[in-house]
């Protein structure tokens, strides 16, 4: 029966095929656009009507063989082609929709009727996207690509119903973006245009991404807890030598940039570094400034808190990448001062942390569980750590935070009395080279008068009273 009637299916839609080609190349037809864009109009729905037809008339044996034809026929009658971007792949969460909701989010349309606005949970923006069933037109390299939002019901099994269940995965609703273009832009959308989506999505988050300080939480996600970082520490408001200063921004900078350099030569993508000085000489702003620079998330430790080494691997893992880990005043944990302990001792320290553990954490195998990370130790006695923690690969750049010169002075009082020179100036220059002040403590000076010659007059004084103090206590000293 399927052989005898199969012919006569073959038949018609070469016929019908025909009959499309004379219509659309007779000299009437190509005479007019208009005409031409009407009978494209007329053959399809034509095609939609002989189907319905046809489905009525052609036995059910032969209509799976009747669909594929004439779908390949009205296929042929289109010239878009339309690709399904669904917002997840079973638990996975699609990239590519993530991307393209912030893409478009960034390029609405004063036209768009419908907008969705939300607030992410600890961001100080709103986040704006495109709602469903909305189209937006976008532009890229000449094609003209339409997006829109689609969403479908979801069909729940009675059981997963009558649960509570609210986590991400039990949403009432699949969400997809359905883009549509002319097919014969298909290989420049799949290899330039989506990849650019990406790109641009990256850019805008890292615009967007609000820097955030962790701290240690055993009942927190990952044993970590967060809150946003509001410190307002650059680079330019750093009282620091320029030199020090242009070199580390310089240092960070090539480090983010090495990705590929990391991955060629086997290396874990981090880097270390040792803030080391007296007190108050601007090693917590640092951090602050290079996390604001760069724009990573800072992780907190206090390896006081840390009970033991096997919580030091979950702390890191628990870790994202591009991220800042501090490790302040390595020097007053004294557990980490001798690597060998004695069997007696081993049984006591098994629930600590040790200097070995410590070392495996930054340089061993786990440390390469993340990307862009940058590990910052910092102590007022370099002279007091362990030579093992010293090593390039651990601390690979040491930084010494010194007492303040003029330079760094001229910085902070720009930044508090918002003045670039003074007839003071010269006397406070010689004042710092005969007397060691941090930076904190000419902060503190600076700001107990609005007034700049009281403020600046109040500075010289207590450069000379420190001076005298010094004196005093090295004669003591000397005494002694």
């Amino acid at each position: 029966m399927a052989s005898s009637k199969t012919p006569l299916v073959d038949q018609i839609l070469h016929n019908f095929k025909a009959f499309q080609i004379r219509m659309l190349c007779s000299p009437e037809t190509i005479a007019s656009s208009k005409t031409i864009l009407s009978v494209a109009a007329t053959l399809t729905a034509s095609a939609v009507l002989f189907r319905n037809i046809a489905y009525d008339l052609v036995p059910e044996t032969l209509q799976g063989y009747f669909h594929s034809r004439l779908h390949k026929l009205t296929t042929c009658l289109s010239s878009q082609l339309t690709v399904v971007i669904d917002e997840s792949d079973g638990l996975t969460p699609n990239q590519m929709f993530e991307a393209a909701n912030l893409y478009l989010g960034a390029k609405l349309s004063p036209l768009t009727q419908r907008v969705k606005v939300h607030k992410p949970e600890k961001e100080k923006e709103l986040a704006v996207t495109i709602d469903r069933d909305q189209e937006m037109v976008d532009i890229y390299k000449g094609m003209k690509l339409r997006w829109v939002l689609v969403s479908s019901p979801i069909d729940k099994p009675v059981s997963d119903r009558k649960s509570n269940r609210s986590d991400a995965f039990s949403r009432s609703e699949a969400r997809r973006f359905e883009l549509s273009f002319h097919k014969k832009h298909r290989n420049r959308v799949l290899s330039s245009y989506l990849p650019y989506i990406l790109q641009q999505a990256k850019a805008i988050r890292e615009e967007r991404k609000t820097v955030k300080l962790h701290t240690i939480d055993y009942n927190g996600t990952d044993y970590w807890s967060s809150i946003n970082l509001d410190h307002p520490a650059t680079f330019g408001t750093m009282a620091m030598d320029p030199e020090i200063k242009k070199a580390l921004i310089e240092d960070l900078d090539r480090f983010t940039g090495r990705k590929e350099y990391y991955s060629r030569v086997g290396k874990a993508w981090k880097r270390g570094y040792l803030l080391y000085g007296p007190p108050g000489t601007g090693k917590s702003s640092l951090v602050a400034a290079m996390a604001n620079y760069l724009k990573f998330d800072i992780y907190d430790m206090d390896l006081k808190e840390v009970q033991c080494n096997s919580d030091l691997r979950r702390l890191l893992i628990g870790m994202g990448s591009q991220s800042i880990l501090v490790i302040e005043d390595i020097d007053c944990s004294a557990e980490l001062q001798n690597r060998e302990l004695s069997n007696e001792a081993k049984s006591v320290e098994d629930d600590k942390v040790t200097l070995s553990g410590l070392l495996n954490f930054i340089d061993g195998l786990w440390s390469s569980c993340g990307d862009e990370r940058i590990i910052v130790f910092t102590t007022n006695h370099k002279d007091r750590l362990d030579p093992a923690l010293l090593r390039p690969g651990r601390m690979d750049v040491h930084l010494h935070m010194s007492y303040c010169s003029f330079s760094g002075f001229k910085t902070l009082a720009s930044n508090y009395l918002q003045i670039q020179e003074h007839p003071l100036f010269e006397d406070i220059e010689d004042s710092l080279e005969k007397t060691e002040a941090t930076p904190a403590e000419i902060a503190r000076e600076l700001m107990k008068s609005d007034n700049v010659d009281i403020a600046l007059q109040g500075l010289i004084k207590f450069l000379q009273i420190k001076k005298e103090e010094n004196l005093v206590a090295l004669w003591t000293n000397n005494l002694s």
